[in-house]
């Protein structure tokens, strides 16, 4: 089974809205006869890649896979009846699958058939690989990480608004890790008209890119920015106010973005609600969110962050105007502040990357 976790992770960023999943088939002398993973929709499951590779040593053999075998047809069709065909005595899982159109049939089948199934075997490490695909298929919401590099003292740029490089070389190289495996990265206009960032993933291999979103009530977003550079790719979304100057919305549609419109609060800012109803939507399993501040502020309120990576450089900035990583309007007072709990603090070079996911009341 964890050589099948290891082989579902080969597919990290490529899978939405499916999971992450892999399988090794195991003759009766304990011999691996195939191996396979889910590469991306529309692609062959784990399961069946396993099989094909095992061919007709698959009968009498064990079959070891992430996730429960699908019992519906698909973009691709149903595993669990194949499955039953190929031959094999037992199948060993490491969860059921929640998809509503699974979600025990394909165990079934199985069953019926009579194979022997095992189900929960390391279902604690299968769960964490597939956070995201669990929380979508079940709430049809992505899954939101909450990112950001700051200074000791909480400071993500000066006053003059330089912030290149807070942090190092090793933090900013995981960083990239994060966006690979995230299907949309999302900034607020000001961090966008500071920073100028491409919101790309930079690891070699070309890895799929991530969907672009900005959240810009306002339209000051410029077409003379990166976000444009590779706009005509389908993958740069705005979102914006319902009461939105519809000449610019125009413009940006011209330069190659999507351009949404959702509602807003008395303040004018956009509901985070909204935009994430929407993202989840458009099939966005994992959305990290990159800042700043008051686009960190506007999460955390709105209780969204599933998880929340850190980076924390040994630099002091200090300053009252020095941009801090969550800013906004916050929570008022100490006792209505949002709890987190550490799950890890790891050293990156000079750097410390602090993991917490919130306390749910």
């Amino acid at each position: 089974m964890r050589e099948a976790l290891a082989l579902a992770q080969r597919a990290r960023g490529r899978t939405a809205p499916n999971p992450l999943v892999g399988a090794v088939v195991v003759a009766r002398g304990g011999q691996v006869i195939g191996r396979g993973y889910h590469h991306g929709p529309g692609r062959a499951h784990a399961e069946i890649l396993a099989l094909k590779q095992a061919g007709d040593a698959a009968r009498g053999a064990t079959l070891f896979v992430t996730l429960e075998p699908c019992a519906h047809h698909g973009r691709t069709p149903a595993c669990a009846p194949r499955v039953v065909q190929s031959g094999v005595r037992r199948v060993v899982a490491a969860m059921s699958d929640p998809n509503p159109k699974v979600a025990g049939r394909g165990f079934e089948i199985l069953k019926k058939a009579g194979i022997q199934v095992v189900s929960g075997v390391l279902e604690s490490e299968a769960r964490d690989m597939n956070l995201p695909y669990l929380k979508h298929i079940t709430t049809g919401l992505p899954y939101i990480i909450i990112k950001g590099a700051m200074t000791l003292d909480g400071k993500i740029a000066a006053p003059d608004g330089s912030s290149k490089w807070i942090t190092s070389e090793q933090a900013r190289r995981d960083t990239h890790e994060l966006r690979r495996d995230a299907d949309a990265i999302l900034v607020g206009a000001n961090t966008l008209l500071l920073d100028d960032p491409g919101l790309t993933c930079r690891l070699p291999g070309r890895p799929p890119q991530p969907l672009r979103v900005v959240l810009d009530g306002s339209l000051r977003t410029r077409p003379s920015l990166k976000f444009f550079k590779n706009a005509n790719d389908g993958k740069s979304l705005i979102f914006t106010r319902e009461d939105a100057d519809q000449r610019k919305i125009k413009r940006l549609r011209d330069a190659g973005c999507s351009v949404v419109q959702v509602p807003a609060d008395a303040q004018g800012r956009l509901k985070i609600k909204a935009v994430i109803r929407e993202l989840g939507r458009r099939d966005v399993m994992c959305l990290l969110v990159e800042g700043g501040g008051a686009v960190h502020d506007a999460f955390f309120r709105a209780r969204a962050a599933d998880k929340v990576v850190f980076y924390v450089a040994p630099k002091v900035l200090g300053g009252a105007h020095s941009r801090s990583i969550v800013s906004g309007a916050g929570f008022g007072s100490v006792d209505k502040c949002l709890g987190l709990k550490f799950e890890s603090v790891t050293q990156l070079g000079p750097d410390l990357k602090i993991q917490a996911v919130p306390v749910r009341p």
